[in-house]
């Protein structure tokens, strides 16, 4: 027999057994078989598992188990050698594959387990995520309430109905059994029920603010749970069948009202709270949530800003109606000023031209007087009664000047003029005056003084003559000296004058003016009462009578109008004083020669005008009359009539000069129209008492050669037709 490489059996073959054995391998075969087609079934579904080469190598492994069983059932019979080798192959496949899947099971099971704890995470992430929508959800629809509520509260500024409202809103939304607000009452010691959400309990019940329930909440900013059985929570009457609900308290902190005051509020100045009590319905379960409470709390917040606002609003109010009232009664006292002022304007013009008449009448005809010859006493009373007369127009130049300082009507005419021919003036008006007095007045004007310089020189002559006027009125004996030049910067500032704020610039200077006298002199504590109007020295006053106590005053007034400072300086009584002053003026631009301003001409003493032709025109029969009398004095031929029509009767070609106190406007047209020819036209010059600025210039502007102002002396009217003669137009 052969050789076999079969294994023997090592027991006894039993055919039932064998018969078990050979149907579980096929079965078994046939199993392992099924399973890799349902794995690449699997596999080719799924897209997204991650471990497909697993399952390849895991269907490997089951296929060589499967194709080893199904080899196996050759084996139960006489086999071949080559059944042998390949149930062999099988199993050392079977072997390698089923390794190589237990170690690639190795790493892949943990991978696995960490798929498995994320899953558990991420189921734990989503759990956490949807408890935090259903917050967010929460606290939108708790936003949207405050949104609500706070557009609800804000939409008035009254507080009542902010209060009234809160509780409302605040009732509808969380669904409230009731709500009420206690007030503290104006002693602080206790809470007042205000607002109420049903009115059901009085308002006016008051409970202690010491209570434990009330410091609790007001110890905190947060909604806290307080006792039905608390005074504040028994809003509503007691009743058997249900349990009372949940009751929450909030505080609302109230303004500080350390600058406002509510009338019937308290007035707060120590931090203050109302007290908001909120009930819920006591026949239900219900209890408080998280987001209930807090909408509560922000509600609180937005209640305690609206009463802030409406606090301020209402304040505000009051002060605007205050205010209005105040600007009703000041608009009152305006009128009354502006009419006062009108009125006080209206009496000093007719006063000042109904005046000036008869001063024009008395002045000229004293002047008159006083050219002719007269016994010594018959001239000092003729020179009392100029020098009185003169006294009382200077008086009413200064009232009106004063009086238009005060009410800010009076302004500067500011124009090119010549300075160094202003102090010549001003010294040869003085020193007639001076001489009589045996006073020896000197001037001094500085090499750096322009010539010319732009400012208000009516003014500024007339600050110089009355500060003058003064040294040589309480001089009995000695010099005055004046003195001018221009300031330097660092000279202009001075201790006596804290106020006085320079400002020199490039087209003006500060011109320094000194007066000093070797007069009576003045007291330490009279100096300040010189500049007070209607204030004089009472031991000067009582040596020199006659003062109006103005013209300092005027002085100052006028010397501040022209952006400088004036003081007086003395030693005591007895020893002279300086009076120092500065003055703003401006530099004037290149002019050409016959542009200059001209020089106010000078008669020569005692000259008259032979044969000048004149008209006079006044309605007034005795200033008709001087007029008349001084220009027959200074040698004209003078025809008097008393209105315009008369002039137009009377004038004729050879009338040189018209002086007229009536409608210069209607007057100057018509002789200007009746001699066309230039050269025929008669000069006309008025002569009025009427001292408005703006009457002056219209004057001026209709044709007229120049005002001269009453009253009029003789030399004034010689000074007038001098220069009418040679400039053909008056300077004064």
């Amino acid at each position: 027999m052969d050789s076999c490489n079969c294994i023997e059996p090592q027991w006894p073959p039993d055919e039932l057994l064998m018969k078990y054995q050979y149907i579980s391998d096929f079965f078994i075969a046939l199993a392992y078989f099924s399973i890799p087609l349902e794995l690449i079934y699997f596999v080719k579904k799924s897209a997204v598992f991650p471990y497909k080469w697993v399952f390849v190598q895991f269907g490997a492994f089951i296929v060589l188990c499967g194709a080893t069983h199904l080899i196996n059932l050759w084996t139960f019979n006489v086999h071949t050698r080559t059944v042998a080798i390949v149930m062999t192959t099988a199993k050392v496949l079977t072997a390698a594959v089923s390794c190589a899947t237990a170690l690639t099971l190795v790493h892949v099971i943990p991978d696995l387990l960490s798929v498995k704890t994320r899953e558990v995470f991420l189921k734990n992430k989503a759990a956490e995520l949807d408890r935090e929508m259903g917050i967010i959800r929460t606290q939108e629809e708790t936003g949207r309430h405050v949104r609500m509520l706070t557009h609800e509260i804000r939409s008035t500024l009254n507080r009542h109905t902010i209060l009234k409202t809160t509780l409302v809103e605040l009732g509808r939304t969380l669904g409230l059994e009731e709500c009420a607000l206690w007030m503290p009452t104006r002693s602080g010691l206790e809470l007042q029920l205000s607002y109420t959400l049903h009115h059901q309990n009085p308002v006016g019940f008051t409970v202690p603010i010491q209570s434990p329930a009330i410091n609790q909440v007001f110890s905190t900013n947060r909604v806290v749970k307080i006792s039905p059985n608390s005074p504040v929570a028994r809003l509503r009457p007691p009743s058997g069948k249900y349990m009372p609900g949940e009751v929450v308290a909030v505080r609302v902190p109230l303004l500080h009202l350390d600058n406002f005051h509510i009338h019937d509020w308290p007035e707060l100045t120590t931090k203050r709270y109302a007290l908001m009590v909120l009930m819920l319905p006591s026949d239900s379960a219900r209890q408080w949530h998280v987001h209930e409470l807090e909408l509560v709390e922000v509600v609180a917040d937005q209640v305690a800003v609206a009463l802030s606002h409406a606090a301020i609003l209402e304040e505000s109010m009051r002060a605007r109606d205050l205010l209005m009232e105040q600007n009703v009664a000041l608009d009152h006292a305006r009128r009354e000023a502006e009419t006062a002022v009108r009125a006080r304007n209206d009496f000093l013009a007719v006063m000042n031209h109904e005046m000036r008449t008869p001063m024009h009448a008395i002045i000229a005809l004293s002047s008159l007087l006083l050219e002719t010859d007269l016994t010594p006493e018959q001239r000092m009373m003729v020179e009392t009664i100029l020098k009185s007369s003169n006294l009382l127009a200077t008086l009413i130049n200064d009232v009106l000047d004063l009086s238009r300082l005060e009410d800010g009507s009076l302004e500067l005419d500011s124009a090119t003029f010549n300075l160094h021919s202003l102090f010549n003036e001003v010294l040869n008006l003085i020193k007639p005056v001076a001489s009589v007095k045996k006073l020896y007045v000197t001037l001094n004007l500085s090499s750096d003084l322009p010539q010319y310089a732009v400012g208000d020189e009516k003014r500024l002559m007339q600050i110089i003559l009355n500060i003058i006027g003064n040294a040589v009125k309480f001089s009995k004996e000695g010099s005055i000296s004046i003195s001018a030049f221009m300031a330097k910067p660092d000279s202009l500032r001075d201790p006596r004058a804290p106020d006085f704020f320079p400002l020199p610039g490039d087209s003006n200077f500060y011109m320094r003016v000194q007066v000093k006298d070797t007069g009576i002199g003045i007291s330490q504590q009279d100096i300040p009462k010189l500049f007070t109007k209607f204030a004089e020295n009472q031991s000067t006053a009582s040596r020199n009578p006659g003062g109006s106590g103005l013209g300092l005053a005027i002085c100052k007034r006028f010397v501040n109008l022209m952006e400088g400072n004036i003081w007086i300086e003395s030693e005591g009584a007895g020893k002279g004083s300086t009076a120092i002053f500065y003055v703003k003026l401006g530099f004037t631009p290149r002019l050409n020669e016959s542009r200059l301003p001209y020089t106010r001409l000078i008669p020569k003493f005692g000259q008259t005008f032979p044969g000048l032709k004149v008209i006079v025109i006044d309605d007034k029969g005795v200033s008709r009359i001087a007029t008349k009398e001084i220009l027959v004095h200074l040698g004209c031929d003078v025809t008097t009539v008393s209105s315009g029509d008369e002039c137009l009767q009377v004038i004729t070609k050879d009338h040189k000069v018209i002086f007229m106190d009536v409608d210069g406007y209607n007057v100057a047209r018509l002789v200007h129209d009746q001699f066309l020819k230039h050269h025929e036209k008669p000069l006309i010059i008025a002569v009025t008492g009427n001292t408005d600025r703006a009457a002056k210039e219209s004057l001026l502007k209709v044709g007229l050669n120049g005002v001269v102002l009453k009253p009029v002396s003789v030399e004034k009217m010689r000074v007038a037709l001098a220069e009418l003669l040679e400039h053909k137009q008056v300077l004064q």
